[in-house]
């Protein structure tokens, strides 16, 4: 790897030992990839993945400690995913004992270090750093040190940034040291296109659905996808960003998808259309029974398939100040078809907390706490991640709360058919 003088004397120690190793770091994973040189982070706020609290995770407390110690900082200020843990949600006595007793022993300890380190606020914790609420939005072009996948996968996509997936630890030392290696979606050669998906389904294809067929499908490569503008349209605004957010978090975590391209609405699909392309592009076409075999091949692991569902979840990623309202009305309107006054299932919706205050100001929240809905700013699959949760059976819209725990996937109309009792 060719370093910049600049970059050379940080890593022989010339602003400190600590300093150095995270530029070693840097500079070896780097190296892993291939990477021929580094490039400056340009992004004004960071991101990190690691926001929970694990007794097991000393090695974490112990590395922050030590830069905290030195007194290396990043320049920039960051947002963390969501917190793990909510009293509003609903648990038994067992799991608030292992949630508080033997999981999340550090959750403050650990969320101190995160404001001395440059914390952007409080209350900066969320999967949906780039909601306008939150306020951590990339401009196109910015390189970025983030390692949350389905907010990589959006950045990339929806706002033009560009970021590799990078692991956890490794944001925050990109971030400290101001460059991350130049390799895959940072290059324009790694940005262009190995898949073409052509989208012939007769209907709007759900978004985590499509999401989740599309990752299985091309794993860790660039999709096209054709034919999507015909059902969300061909203008970026917060009805096809809460859509291509869901389904880009679904080809994040049911393959390893970093950036999609979608004919005529992302940015990169405006600017360059076809051009992106690659020569001998592979074809996926997904039509109603794609999706149907998808959806019908995914396991039921509950210990009883039969179960009736204790818990349901909507929201990872977290939910949009919209989708909250859309989600409002819909089930309001279902539960007085169904002849009910309140949902059947205990029901949690997740937010950024920002996201979530703004919510309460207006006339939806009211309505949604009457509908018995609760609404959290925890992170779900943090909440599912226990050998407790694994035999509960819970329900939820969310292809990746599928993936990583026992939780069972239905489509929104299918969740809003179950809370509302219109199912038996």
């Amino acid at each position: 790897m060719i370093l910049t003088k600049e970059q050379q004397a940080i890593l022989d120690g010339e602003k400190g030992e600590t300093l150095a190793k995270v530029m070693k770091t840097i500079v070896m994973y780097g190296e892993a990839f291939e990477a021929e040189k580094l490039v400056p982070v340009t992004s004004k706020y960071n991101h990190l993945v690691t926001s929970f609290g694990l007794k097991v995770m000393a090695p974490v407390y112990d590395l922050m400690q030590q830069l905290l110690d030195a007194g290396v900082f990043s320049e920039q200020q960051f947002s963390v995913d969501p917190r793990p843990l909510d009293k509003n949600v609903p648990a038994n006595f067992l799991q608030n004992l292992v949630f508080n007793k033997f999981m999340y022993t550090k959750q403050d300890f650990y969320e101190k270090q995160l404001e001395k380190l440059g914390l952007m606020s409080k209350d900066a914790f969320t999967c949906t750093c780039y909601m306008d609420e939150m306020g951590n939005i990339p401009q196109k072009g910015d390189v970025l040190s983030w390692a949350e996948s389905s907010a990589v996968v959006y950045a990339n996509s929806v706002l033009g940034a560009r970021c590799n997936r990078n692991s956890g630890i490794i944001d925050i030392m990109g971030s400290i040291v101001g460059y991350v290696p130049y390799f895959g979606l940072l290059t324009d050669d790694g940005r262009r296109a190995t898949w073409v998906v052509k989208i012939q389904t007769t209907k709007k294809p759900e978004a985590q659905l499509l999401g989740s067929a599309i990752g299985m499908k091309v794993m860790e490569d660039v999709p096209y996808v054709v034919g999507l503008d015909k059902w969300i349209g061909t203008e970026l605004n917060d009805s096809a960003k809460a859509y291509l957010k869901d389904f880009g978090a679904a080809t994040a975590s049911n393959g390893a998808v970093g950036l999609y391209h979608i004919e005529n609405l992302t940015p990169e699909a405006v600017e360059m259309g076809e051009g992106l392309i690659t020569e001998g592009a592979k074809e996926y076409i997904i039509d109603d029974a794609e999706l149907e075999r998808v959806q019908k091949n995914y396991p039921v692991i509950w210990k009883n398939p039969d179960a009736k569902p204790k818990l349901c979840f909507v929201g990872c990623p977290h939910l949009s100040l919209q989708q909250l309202k859309d989600w409002t009305e819909s089930i309001e309107a279902e539960l007085t078809r169904n002849g009910n006054k309140k949902v059947v299932i205990p029901t949690v919706f997740t937010a950024a907390p920002k996201v979530l205050e703004a919510f309460e100001k207006t006339e939806y929240a009211a309505r949604l706490k009457n509908a018995g809905v609760i609404t959290s700013y925890i992170c779900p699959l943090m909440y599912m991640n226990n050998p407790l949760c694994k035999k509960m059976p819970v329900i939820t819209s969310s292809n990746k709360l599928r993936t990583y725990t026992s939780a069972r996937y239905y489509t929104d109309s299918e969740i809003l058919e179950i809370i509302t009792g219109g199912r038996k």
